[in-house]
């Protein structure tokens, strides 16, 4: 028979187990680990971490630098990659793939010797990109044609070509038989079947504007939408339903979630800063830690094995009317360089 003192313990654990849940998030230690400098003057757009090999994959224009993430030291590169945007990897065939806007080209490589497999003509500006293992297929996103293109990954053979309803941006795949991509001038989401290659769905991402950066966690069917006007959108793909809006940095142009951490990262090239968000639920997230980059710092990468995240950036001649931290005003030569943070050493 329950006696008083039990109650009291009860409650007293209830209250604790109440007290923890709706505590602050616990601290990260996030921090910058080293600096790596890059020479030239080429701009850049998305950058991509091949986990498996430890190699980050740095976009400048017209060729690609690789960058072996446990020494920091660059060990290849991939040249005639003109107007370089997005890079991805299909690891279990060892290739890699690279859209090039100026050439309106889709370059497939060989992950271990960096050479040249094929090009795959596509449609105008391919700008993000994402392999889906579900299909076998690379999702070209083409910005200057609102159009995606589906290539068969083994092959290099157009699967299909879709219209879409606007500009394209990032893409993002839940390896299940959905491609998202943003559409940053409807301000929404579009759902893409990765076999039959039609839209099956078509998702406003309000209050948010602008969508650019996409990332997924695929546990729990939410997106995570970079949007211009200092929100991130998070979406249900389960319902299309905006859930939370977490107040994000001005100027973002890519977001990476680590799934291990439940961690969400997004840069910020005009404020200069990566804001960290926990995911305590699928419809909360924390604000757990900010940290400082350098003007211009706008995408970003995640290595998922360990831990660190990675974004690119250089400094402008901005003694015209080029605003600082935007995309305007030459680059300095030899002021390019990668920023690694993370926790420990």
């Amino acid at each position: 028979m329950p006696t008083i003192r039990n109650f009291v313990f009860a409650a007293f654990v209830a209250l604790n187990i109440a007290s923890v849940a709706h505590s602050a998030p616990a601290p990260i230690d996030y921090h910058a680990i080293t600096t790596i400098s890059l020479p030239g003057a080429e701009s850049w757009d998305y950058i991509s971490v091949d986990a498996n090999s430890h190699r980050l994959f740095v976009s400048r224009q017209t060729h690609v630098a690789v960058i072996d993430t446990i020494t920091n030291k660059v060990v290849g590169d991939i040249p005639n990659t003109d107007g370089v945007h997005g890079i991805a990897f299909d690891d279990a065939d060892n290739l890699g793939f690279i859209t090039c806007g100026r050439s309106n080209t889709l370059k497939t490589f060989n992950l271990t010797t960096l050479a040249t497999v094929r090009e795959t003509p596509t449609g105008k500006k391919p700008d993000g990109l994402v392999y889906d293992p579900f299909s076998g297929r690379v999702f070209v996103f083409e910005g200057a044609s609102n159009s995606v293109s589906a290539i068969i990954a083994k092959t290099g053979a157009v699967a299909g070509i879709v219209a879409l309803p606007g500009k394209p941006e990032f893409p993002a795949t839940d390896n299940a038989g959905h491609i998202y991509d943003n559409i940053e001038d409807m301000s929404e989401i579009v759902s893409i079947n990765a076999k039959t290659l039609n839209i099956d769905a078509t998702w406003p991402v309000a209050p948010g504007t602008g969508p650019s950066g996409l990332a997924i966690d695929a546990a729990t069917h939410r997106l995570f939408s970079t949007c211009g006007n200092n929100q991130l959108a998070i979406v249900d793909t389960t319902t299309g339903k905006v859930v939370a809006t977490p107040a994000i940095g001005n100027g973002p142009d890519a977001v990476v979630y680590d799934p291990a951490l439940h961690l969400v990262f997004v840069p910020a090239g005009r404020d200069g800063t990566i804001t960290i968000l926990r995911e305590t639920s699928p419809d909360q997230y924390d604000t757990v830690g900010t940290l400082t980059t350098q003007s211009g710092a706008r995408t970003i990468a995640l290595d998922t094995k360990l831990h660190r995240v990675y974004t690119v950036t250089a400094k402008r001649d901005t003694s015209g009317n080029a605003p600082a931290g935007g995309r305007g005003g030459k680059l300095i030569d030899g002021t390019f360089v990668v920023l690694v943070y993370g926790e420990g050493k």
